[in-house]
């Protein structure tokens, strides 16, 4: 039998999401059968700004990806940070251009998730989830949220945390200088590891 293919498909400024694509495709690369790529969405703004923003270089061993390869998979983990509640307009641009696909219904049930970094406690951890749920509906994909699987570790109080029942999410700080924690990384690979299983019996 064919392998199942995961698309990881992220936008990061600072690289937060990036560290949480990569917990992701280890995790997904355990389960036996599912074979995974990371690729990044095309950049919206110009070198100059970006360089007055400090963005973080971009993953060049992690490709640009095209609307028309999204078909291709056989399930797809959408990353971004959060704008105001919402998905930063990268990646909104990117899913903008995916109308030739949505005329043919190619994603038609895909499983999809989502993971997601936000600058502060409060900033959209699960706006984000909900308010990019739209772009499934649209599509005819299949929400697959991590849910309570993640275990206790889900609902200690003991330490800030990002992710939810929605998706592995970590916070970036205020002004970017956080890095994903231990556990945000661990409910990224749990994330990964639930999501490739989760897409291999469906393409079964």
């Amino acid at each position: 039998m064919a392998a199942t293919k995961i698309y990881i498909v992220y936008y990061s400024t600072w690289g937060h999401v990036t560290a949480l694509a990569e917990e992701l495709k280890k995790g997904a690369e355990s389960v036996d059968g599912v074979e995974v790529t990371v690729w990044r969405v095309p950049e919206t703004l110009p070198e100059e700004v970006l360089g007055k923003m400090y963005a973080a270089p971009k993953r060049e061993d992690h490709p640009v990806i095209t609307a028309r390869q999204l078909a291709e998979a056989d399930g797809l983990l959408l990353g971004f940070p959060t704008r105001f509640g919402m998905m930063a307009a990268q990646m909104k641009a990117f899913l903008d251009s995916t109308g030739g696909l949505w005329q043919e219904q190619a994603l038609a049930g895909k499983p999809a998730g989502f993971f997601f970094a936000t600058g502060t406690q409060g900033g959209g951890q699960e706006s984000t989830a909900l308010t990019a749920v739209t772009q499934l509906a649209h599509h005819g994909m299949v929400y697959v949220p991590i849910g309570g699987t993640f275990g206790a570790r889900m609902f200690g109080m003991d330490e800030v945390r990002g992710g939810s029942a929605y998706g592995a999410g970590t916070f970036a700080g205020a002004d970017g200088s956080r890095t994903p924690s231990e556990i945000e990384l661990a409910m990224a690979n749990h994330q990964g590891k639930q999501f490739a299983a989760v897409a291999k019996k469906l393409k079964a």
